[in-house]
């Protein structure tokens, strides 16, 4: 439900408080998301340290952290269907597999992207 208070520091410090208790949830349950962690912490350095400009540096950490963030929807997703729908039912594993799809996607993406900007410098 949308607030009619006003908004200010104490908003601003309640909702990033929010948002780290999900970042907590979702590395404490789902492994999924402890992966993409892990993997971002090494190639968002990486990404930086190996991109040359300001743009190709943000093209390289983007996507992981893009990931993350559709690990995290996803996440959402697969929560609220459980709890609506804990029995099988195609629409639920639809929404999860659509989720999932997501996800890949990106992760897809950040393989291209490191591949067209970096393979070259290694490859060539």
């Amino acid at each position: 439900m949308a607030t009619t208070e006003r908004r200010g520091p104490r908003q601003i410090y309640a909702a990033f408080l929010w948002s780290m208790k999900g970042l907590k949830a979702a590395f404490r349950h789902e492994a999924s998301f402890r992966l993409e962690v892990f993997l971002a912490i090494v190639v968002v350095p990486l990404g930086l340290w190996l991109g040359q400009g300001a743009v190709e540096k943000i093209i390289l950490i983007t996507f992981p952290v893009l990931v993350l963030s559709a690990e995290l929807l996803n996440s959402a997703i697969e929560a609220v269907v459980d709890k609506v729908s804990p029995e099988f039912h195609e629409l639920a594993g639809r929404a999860k597999d659509m989720g999932s799809a997501a996800v890949f996607l990106l992760l897809t993406m950040v393989v291209v992207t490191w591949g067209l900007i970096l393979g070259p410098r290694f490859l060539g």
